[in-house]
């Protein structure tokens, strides 16, 4: 129970607590908040006086969240039973509702500096979808798929925070009947993915056992990783995305602490052959993460998260075994996530079947996005106790080249 008006029930709700940066009219800077129902509790504020440790209390002084990413998982929890006893406790109230903002009058900012980007492409059903249209006469998965979690490097340059226009990119083209052109993309598609936010780093040349997955990623958030596919189609042989890819990643405003998530974890798919040694688990499990992708406010998709066939550990883990360091900021994301039926695709490539089967929007039928555009990836998670969280959307709207 929270005395927060709205928060008990709700998906912002005192088992959630999600971490953001933020700013108001009166207050320009971004400093760090926490969202509590419909209010952000400014922990620039709170850290000014005594209710932090002196050693945690430079952290929320700071425009991000890097520096209390980087205390590692000691300094997460002690905060978060902080904050959980702050805003459940009566005796809190008085003195803690001068700190809260409506989060109606919050500007809400990038959350964190980027360091590095990596996506995956970790959902068995969305690699099988594209397998099938890429290579109809083929093997739908390559023959390293079930091998290892296979990803590429983005830009971390160009990730924006939700709500972020986004501009229609230009490229390279393959015509009809072969000839290459330049232009902007005409086949603008989207990813709906998870992304996770890593806080402790690691010094070069120490890889990350699967098993320790928790004592460095701080948290959750929301992504949208838009892709030109007809750029991507023509540029992507022999070496992988870029230019189709690293024009714009959405993410959200809100990052959801790992431990949020404790009620949420599942077991996950089991894979055959079993994979190799570095990239087993202990404990093998995802998160049931329910998503919800609205193309202009049209529900078109419902992909099941819980149902990726390598692990957000199995992915970091592959990600440091040849030594490369973890920084703080460091953003990896799961990869389009697509579930079995139709209305569980995570990309419209895969949900109109390339084109070949336009979905109905707004009484006319579409296939790729048109410039005015607006699409929102939201997420839901079991909480503890029957409560449900509400991950911090993320929204943009597709703007002319």
């Amino acid at each position: 129970m929270s005395w927060v008006e709205g928060a008990d029930g709700g998906p912002y709700g005192i088992h959630h607590l999600p971490y953001g940066i933020f700013s108001t009219a009166k207050d320009p800077t971004p400093r760090v908040g926490v969202r509590i129902a419909d209010q952000v509790l400014d922990l620039r504020k709170l850290a000014t006086g005594t209710f932090f440790l002196p050693w945690i209390r430079p952290a929320f002084q700071e425009q991000t969240l890097g520096a209390f990413m980087a205390m590692g998982r000691p300094a997460w929890r002690l905060v978060r039973l902080q904050l959980t006893e702050l805003l459940n406790a009566a005796r809190y109230r008085e003195q803690s509702a001068t700190l809260l903002t409506p989060i109606g009058k919050a500007r809400m900012h990038l959350p964190f500096d980027v360091a590095d980007y990596v996506d995956f492409y970790a959902s068995e059903h969305h690699a099988t979808n594209l397998g099938r249209l890429f290579r109809p006469d083929g093997e739908a998965l390559l023959p390293n798929w079930k091998h290892l979690p296979v990803g590429y490097h983005g830009r971390a340059g160009t990730v924006v925070p939700s709500g972020t226009p986004i501009k229609r990119p230009s490229g390279q083209r393959k015509g009809p009947g072969g000839e290459i052109g330049f232009g902007p993309s005409r086949r603008l598609d989207i990813e709906a993915e998870v992304g996770f936010v890593v806080g402790a780093p690691t010094e070069p040349g120490s890889p990350v056992a699967a098993d320790d997955f928790a004592e460095h990623v701080f948290g959750v958030v929301l992504v949208n990783d838009w892709s030109a596919r007809d750029i991507q189609a023509w540029e992507y042989q022999p070496l992988g995305p870029f230019l189709g890819k690293s024009f714009a990643t959405s993410i959200g405003h809100w990052v959801t602490p790992l431990e949020a998530l404790e009620a949420a974890k599942t077991a996950a798919p089991e894979q055959d052959p079993a994979p190799l040694d570095y990239l087993k688990e202990s404990e093998r499990f995802g998160y049931d993460l329910a998503l919800s992708v609205s193309w202009n406010g049209v529900e078109v998709a419902r992909p099941p998260f819980a149902q990726l066939y390598w692990t957000p550990a199995q992915q970091l883990a592959h990600m440091t075994v040849n030594g490369a360091s973890l920084r703080t900021g460091d953003l990896f994301a799961s990869g389009t996530v697509s579930g079995p039926e139709a209305d569980q695709r995570g990309s419209f490539i895969e949900l109109t079947w390339g084109g070949a089967e336009p979905v109905r929007l707004d009484g006319a039928e579409r296939t790729f996005l048109e410039d005015g555009d607006t699409v929102t990836i939201g997420a839901t998670a079991p909480g503890p106790g029957g409560e449900t969280i509400g991950l911090g959307e993320v929204t943009g709207t597709i703007t002319a080249a």
